[in-house]
């Protein structure tokens, strides 16, 4: 038997269970990333005291306050057009097939400086089909000139399963400061990779066009308990240790670029909660140079330009059982190589803007309701590409298609049903369509999809529906 049979069968065991009374257990917290963390909703239980019943003990590291945990996702969706990728959507992307997305692990310290100096740090592993998603050029995934791609994974055991190490960081806390050093999540926007953290099944735009992952060093302030001040360097979008190609075939051709040799950006921003703690505002940036390669073939070289991402969510729990969520990205290309996509813009330059709004409802604690509406605008069709799978896997090259300009939305509805505090079963229905900034742009949905080279789908909308649990260990 498969592995994508033996995740289909679990999921549907698992959405036939039968409701059990909620535990709650001393344990570490599912989440403590240096991150707008307020501005997730009130179902991530993060206290020692409530939440999951945490499985794995290791007596010899709690009594360090180094905790091990983790969870399971499964889960399976299709499309209407019965095309074997999903469009756009990435991490749930492959239609009927059963997909275990994430077998994840997490070892953990948490610095604490209230009362001093201390430390701490993270590392985690992704197993599953999630993990081409998250990989970082010089960990685990290749340099870019091996194969003029960027985050080819390189932890692959085949095209849909692979291991990753998405965090691998070390904190240090004083009093209201802290400096996380090492390789960790973005914190721009709303939506995250660890299945824990998201209502939906599948992710908007917005989160899977961002970066997911960045190394380098960055400071958090608290100066007080509704204020966070974020500040810090990075080595560039999804990459660990990859430098700019000064030479070969992929050499940059605008050395005279500011900053063209180097991978070096900035990240930060601010986070702030209102005095009764019912609304949030995280505003969240990063800039600095990044590669945009040219053509298909070595010798046309590369170009480096500023990339710049501006993130804003803004949280507002409207009553005990209702809350809204905003989020607002912005993203500038500089010498990407597009025509301008509207009167006025400069040639070369590519941008994208988002705008999606989340609502939540509580029936009660084992039933939740969500619903989420997005519009994304790649204007010059530079930043989305599909399918993603195919782009960052071996043995693949040019099966994905891009110059997706124009416009998308999706809406999509979704329940979180908790028959015991350590599993969750997300269903959801989602449609997605796209109005191209002229007849002959290439279409993002349907079959021909990432089947050929460069071969773009046939139709403009799709319809999607999924389901996938995640259990707590």
């Amino acid at each position: 038997m498969s592995v994508h049979t033996v995740a289909v069968w679990v999921m549907l065991a698992t959405c036939g269970l039968a409701a059990q009374p909620r535990r709650a257990a001393a344990q570490p917290p599912a989440e403590s990333d240096v991150s707008p963390a307020a501005t997730r909703l009130a179902w991530e239980e993060t206290g020692y005291d409530a939440g999951p019943l945490r499985r794995l003990h290791l007596p010899a590291l709690e009594d360090r306050r180094i905790f091990t945990y983790g969870w399971l996702e499964a889960g399976i969706g299709a499309n209407n057009w019965g095309a074997a990728f999903n469009g756009p959507v990435t991490l749930a992307d492959r239609a009927w097939q059963g997909q275990v997305n994430q077998l994840y692990l997490v070892t953990e310290r948490v610095a604490d400086g209230s009362a001093g100096w201390d430390w701490g740090g993270r590392v985690d592993l992704l197993f599953g089909t999630d993990y081409a998603f998250t990989t970082a050029r010089g960990l685990d995934a290749f340099l870019f000139q091996e194969f003029s791609i960027e985050n080819v994974a390189a932890w692959g055991f085949s095209k849909d399963y692979g291991l990753a190490m998405p965090q691998l960081y070390a904190d240090f806390a004083l009093r209201d400061l802290t400096l996380r050093c090492g390789h960790f999540y973005s914190i721009l926007g709303y939506e995250q990779v660890p299945a824990i953290g998201n209502f939906f099944y599948t992710h908007s735009y917005s989160m899977q066009f961002s970066p997911f992952t960045f190394t380098g060093c960055l400071g958090s302030w608290q100066p007080n308990d509704r204020l966070t001040i974020y500040s810090g360097i990075h080595t560039g979008w999804n990459n660990f240790s990859d430098p700019m190609p000064a030479g070969g075939n992929w050499a940059i051709r605008n050395r005279d670029y500011p900053g063209s040799g180097s991978t070096a950006g900035y990240l930060g921003g601010v986070q702030r909660t209102s005095t009764d703690g019912r609304q949030t505002l995280a505003i969240v940036g990063t800039t600095g140079n990044e590669l945009t390669p040219l053509g298909p073939l070595p010798g046309d070289g590369s170009l480096v330009g500023n990339r710049s991402l501006i993130s804003t969510v803004y949280t507002n729990r409207l009553g005990e059982r209702l809350t809204w969520v905003f989020q607002n990205d912005n993203g500038w290309q500089f010498n990407a190589d597009v025509a301008p996509g509207n009167t006025g813009q400069p040639a070369g330059l590519a941008q994208w803007t988002s705008f999606v709004n989340y609502l939540f409802w509580t029936f009660d604690d084992r039933w939740m309701g969500g619903m989420r509406l997005e519009y994304f605008r790649d204007n010059n069709g530079y930043i989305v590409s599909a399918p993603l799978r195919n782009e960052s896997s071996l043995g693949n090259p040019g099966y994905w298609a891009e110059d997706f300009a124009g416009s998308f939305w999706e809406l999509a509805f979704g329940l979180n049903y908790r028959p015991t505090a350590n599993l969750v079963v997300r269903p959801e229905l989602r449609y997605d369509w796209f109005s191209p900034n002229t007849p002959s742009t290439n279409r993002p949905f349907g079959r021909p999809l990432g089947q050929g080279i460069g071969t773009p789908g046939d139709r403009l909308g799709q319809f999607y529906a999924g389901c996938d649990f995640v259990w707590q260990w």
